[in-house]
């Protein structure tokens, strides 16, 4: 996966991708001295986990299943709400891509027609008062057709709500571009 499109100076500057992988949030959170901003993106997922070791749905090369890492060294009242920022500058990138409202189900997920179309894992490591690393988890359901079992019941996609495919690429590089810049104005 290439990420052309992408204008940040640190977040997916170091990027990791996999065809196939247990799961992203694993792999980031098992590299040693990762990069300020590594990002480790992955078409397939086989162990995937949500929120309270949740399973969670990727499908193979119609979604995104994407872990990042920062390296913020800041007090952890900065970073508070970090989860919810995450999910409101998703639902921007949505609504900017297919012109639709997104609601999010606090905490950590992102929701049309009251069906899940995203969840957000948020994991930071902390000495004391002071935040060395946030992990950050991002499953969003893009171009699936189909959900195996119950998902049918719970789970949406972009494809299902517009009819039409989606370039996984484009969201992602938005996403990062614009996280970014917030990400940077709220630690100043």
């Amino acid at each position: 996966m290439e990420l052309k499109g992408l204008k940040t100076e640190f977040l997916g500057k170091n990027l990791i991708f996999f065809e196939s992988i247990d799961s992203t949030q694993k792999k980031i959170k098992s590299l040693k001295q990762p990069m300020n901003g590594t990002v480790v993106i992955a078409d397939n997922q086989v162990a995937a986990i949500g929120t309270h070791e949740r399973k969670w749905y990727t499908g193979n090369g119609k979604n995104i299943a994407m872990s990042f890492v920062l390296l913020p060294e800041c007090d952890i009242k900065k970073i508070e709400n970090i989860t919810i920022h995450i999910a409101e500058c998703l639902i921007e990138i949505l609504k900017e891509v297919t012109n639709l409202e997104f609601e999010i189900k606090e905490p950590n997920d992102i929701f049309y027609a009251e069906k899940k179309l995203a969840g957000i894992l948020t994991e930071t490591v902390c000495k004391g008062e002071v935040v060395s690393k946030i992990y950050v988890g991002i499953g969003l359901n893009v171009n699936q057709d189909e959900f195996p079992g119950n998902l049918t019941e719970i789970a949406t996609s972009l494809k299902k709500i517009r009819g039409t495919e989606f370039s996984r690429e484009e969201i992602i590089e938005k996403f990062l571009n614009q996280f970014e810049a917030k990400y940077k104005s709220w630690m100043k």
